[in-house]
């Protein structure tokens, strides 16, 4: 999902936020789990009452092993980029610190695509030697919007034409 913060004041910053999208709510991942458990207990509960008394133990691990499963999905969601874009730096910043991993000047900012023009597998922003990739866990076709919106802006930024680099 990209998200596109418009600048405060005329001349300043634009920035874009890029978050992966949620399959699921919240609420939805404990339907979820749930739907998961009730099957997990009848066939613990089965096997107990058959004489088996370490059935609901590995079913509770199992229901444990899940559970952290699902946690680690819903919060790979929480991650996201943000690209700001000025007239005197482009800077990319990454979560969960928000700390800048790369940073240039727009003029010698250029971004490379990687793969189909439409539904391209990589897309990277360059400068000096230095490379960093953008939008990894987007689907090919925002990444192909975002490679769009993105030379628009630094265009509009380095005070050029829009280059149709690939």
């Amino acid at each position: 999902m990209i998200d596109e913060l418009p600048p405060s004041v005329p001349g300043s910053e634009a920035q874009l936020v890029l978050r992966p999208r949620r399959i699921l709510t919240s609420r939805q991942f404990f339907v979820l789990f749930g739907l998961i458990s009730v099957p997990v207990a009848a066939v613990s509960g089965y096997g107990f009452a058959l004489g088996n008394a370490y059935a609901p133990w590995f079913a509770l691990l199992d229901l444990v092993i899940v559970a952290v499963a699902l946690r680690g999905v819903w919060q790979s969601g929480d991650r996201y980029e943000r690209i700001v874009v000025g007239e005197q730096r482009l800077e990319v910043r990454r979560s969960p610190d928000d700390a800048a991993v790369f940073q240039a000047h727009p003029y010698w900012v250029r971004l490379r695509t990687e793969g189909v023009r439409d539904a391209p597998d990589h897309l990277r922003l360059g400068s000096q030697g230095r490379e960093v990739e953008i939008g990894s866990f987007l689907p090919p076709g925002e990444r192909s919007e975002l490679a769009e919106r993105l030379r628009w802006m630094l265009a509009a930024a380095s005070g050029r034409a829009p280059a149709n680099e690939h």
